[in-house]
């Protein structure tokens, strides 16, 4: 099963500590079977309401393709570590994950093209 999830870390955190929390919780995905297919740090957000008296948020992305007896042990995770604000798991139909593997490679077209300007202006 293709499965995405989203999680927003407290904004109190060094890059250092935000990058390891986010390596924890992927370690829990690798080692219980995982395959993730794609990563992406957000970075610190506005939230739309106030959580744990804070105005904003380390946003992650985590796509994964794993059993569904992964999903309760992810969310425990989450659930037990106190760096976490808010997250979400939700397992993606066949619609969804073609839109996200276009936004993938639509995003790696743009990331591609940045590093070729970027190269012929040097």
């Amino acid at each position: 099963m293709h499965y995405e999830t989203v999680f927003i870390l407290t904004p109190v955190l060094s890059d250092q500590q935000m990058k390891e929390a986010v390596e924890k919780f992927e370690k829990v995905l690798t080692d219980n079977g995982a395959t993730i297919v794609n990563e992406e740090i957000w970075g610190l957000r506005k939230l739309a309401y106030p959580i744990q008296k804070k105005s904003t948020g380390f946003y992650n992305l985590v796509e994964f393709d794993a059993d569904p007896t992964i999903v309760k042990k992810i969310e425990t995770a989450f659930r037990r570590d106190e760096r976490v604000l808010r997250f979400l798991v939700f397992r993606l139909d066949k619609y969804a994950a073609e839109y996200a593997a276009k936004r993938r490679s639509t995003r790696a077209a743009k990331v591609n093209n940045t590093v070729t300007e970027e190269a012929k202006e040097n």
